[in-house]
């Protein structure tokens, strides 16, 4: 279980040797890390923004053709943010209603979005907890 916990956070170190002993499966690969990244309420821990580098540096040295990735993750990143809006439009309104919910800090949330919503949306892209 560890070792797959080290894959997935550092999933960018292991491409390289991923790529070279799986060949093509690594288009798979890249386009489910970010699907999951984007689309799966749960992984945004996982490394979007880091493995774009990593997919970057695959690319100079050959083991990945860049004309494929780019519009492959763009798929990938569209298609997950889409489902990631069908769940909360879906599960919005029953999460709002439990009990260990705080409607009070939807109310916080929903304040500070009226102040600083473009700029908290702009910063979040650049800075991980926001």
């Amino acid at each position: 279980m560890s070792q797959i916990l080290d894959f997935v956070l550092h999933i960018d170190k292991h491409l390289q040797t991923f790529a070279l002993e799986h060949g093509a499966l690594i288009y798979g690969l890249l386009f489910a890390i970010v699907f999951c990244e984007t689309g799966l309420v749960v992984m945004p821990f996982l490394p979007g923004d880091s493995l774009l580098f990593a997919v970057g540096a695959l690319s100079a040295q050959g083991l990945i053709r860049i004309e494929y990735i780019i519009p492959l993750l763009m798929c990938a990143a569209i298609i997950g943010d889409n489902l990631n809006y069908w769940i909360g439009r879906k599960a919005g309104g029953w999460i709002v209603n439990q009990r260990w919910f705080k409607r009070d800090y939807l109310a916080k949330t929903e304040a500070f979005f009226i102040k600083h919503g473009g700029k908290a949306i702009i910063l979040a892209r650049f800075v991980p907890i926001v």
